[in-house]
């Protein structure tokens, strides 16, 4: 495959970020098809698997152990997505590090139905990294090789100088 700068040689590592409890099967489903492409990496949900609720260490961990050493984190967006504050935490991690950013809208994904074009509700740090041009932002799909192209397409579109990492932290969920 040609295009973006894609290498058959290169098994990136992608870190999977979304809502547990609404997105689940739409997780598992990406594992599934694309496992034997990429590494995937998910948090398998922070507060649980971390054991604590001590916010300072999670988001120590959410960059050290999950972000860190991924190539591009892929934030599923689903109907409450944009109200997480772990997805937050994931984005504002990846940003840190200058990792590639890819947004799929999920089918269940609310759109914002008070201004036309009626876009997606999506978290607040994914959209300004979108309009910034630093992200890229898709509509779901489970065909692989769109996947592999989209995935590289975010790889070679982050620019350090676009990120837009302004916004305080979440402090908790909407």
């Amino acid at each position: 495959m040609t295009g973006y700068g894609f290498n058959q040689g290169i098994r990136r590592k992608v870190f999977i970020s979304y809502h547990h409890k609404n997105d689940q099967r739409y997780c598992d489903e990406f594992r599934q098809l694309f496992a034997g492409m990429y590494n995937i990496l998910t948090d398998n949900s922070l507060q649980r698997a971390l054991n604590s609720d001590n916010a300072a260490y999670i988001d120590r961990a959410v960059r050290e152990n999950y972000i860190h050493g991924s190539s591009i984190t892929v934030v599923l967006c689903g109907a409450e997505t944009y109200k997480r504050k772990f997805v937050d935490w994931e984005i504002y991690a990846t940003l840190l590090y200058d990792h590639a950013l890819l947004g799929i809208v999920l089918p269940t994904c609310e759109r914002d139905w008070t201004t036309a074009p009626y876009l997606p509700k999506l978290p607040a740090r994914l959209r300004d990294n979108v309009n910034s041009g630093y992200a890229h932002l898709i509509s779901y799909t489970t065909n692989p090789q769109q996947i592999t192209v989209e995935i590289e397409k975010a790889i070679t579109m982050k620019r350090s100088s676009l990120i837009n990492n302004k916004r305080s932290q979440m402090s908790r969920n909407l």
